[in-house]
């Protein structure tokens, strides 16, 4: 049987809030296998981002088991944390979050430069990446010189460049008009069909649509799980 590269085990997460405790999320269980294309879904407020939080290593649960390849990470240092996740997760958000006074092959190259990659040239791979994101042209080009969509791209491009298991997005679509959301879509899907495992965090039901699988959240709940057809009472 395989093995998930992502589990979830009664996960639940708490934060203070004065005198109040949020429950963000509440006895979350699914897996995630290597190779799927997935979307979590949800309004503001219903839990989607703390989990991406949470699949990311950026947080750790509050209770629940969260393991990754089945290793879990509760008890971890935040060394090893960082390690893993720049390991094997590539990150891409809807601001992009580029550095703008450095190149498009600069920005891409930066991740290599903290973490262990022994043996590759962050020159040679970064250029790659732009390559497979379709901006060998674009490498000396700032962020401002560059369109919303190759912005995007840059970034798609940075999270690839440590060869990374799995791709988490989070709304990576928001910022762009619907002809090059559309565009980003389908590269996602072909570097999915490359065998990476894409994770797209939305509110956006034509994002979720476009994936093989839908999580969808509510007042952190999981309430649809379509892999095995989960409907919760909402």
């Amino acid at each position: 049987m395989q093995q998930p590269i992502l589990s979830c085990r009664g996960i639940c997460k708490d934060y203070p809030m004065g005198v109040e405790t949020v429950h963000a999320l509440k006895d979350v269980n699914f897996d995630i296998f290597q190779g799927e294309l997935i979307s979590i879904m949800g309004a503001s407020g219903s839990g989607k981002s703390t989990l991406m939080n949470l699949l990311g290593f950026l947080d750790t649960p509050t209770a629940g088991d969260l393991r990754i390849n089945g290793q879990a990470i509760s008890g971890m240092s935040r060394d090893r944390l960082a390690g893993l996740r720049n390991e094997t997760i590539g990150f891409v958000f809807q601001s992009f979050n580029l550095l703008a006074r450095t190149s498009a092959l600069a920005n891409v190259k930066l991740p290599l430069l903290y973490g262990k990659h022994e043996g590759v040239d962050p020159t040679e791979r970064a250029v790659e990446c732009l390559r497979m994101v379709g901006l060998a042209d674009r490498m000396d080009h700032h962020p401002a010189q560059l369109s919303g969509g190759q912005q995007q791209r840059v970034a798609i491009a940075r999270a690839l460049v440590s060869n990374p298991k799995i791709i988490l997005a989070d709304e990576p679509t928001g910022a762009l008009d619907s002809k090059t959301g559309k565009e980003i879509l389908a590269l996602f899907k072909e570097l999915n069909e490359s065998g990476i495992t894409v994770i797209l965090v939305t509110h956006d039901p034509d994002v979720g649509t476009f994936t093989n699988r839908q999580l969808v959240f509510k007042d952190g709940h999981l309430i649809t799980d379509s892999a095995n057809k989960l409907e919760a009472a909402s």
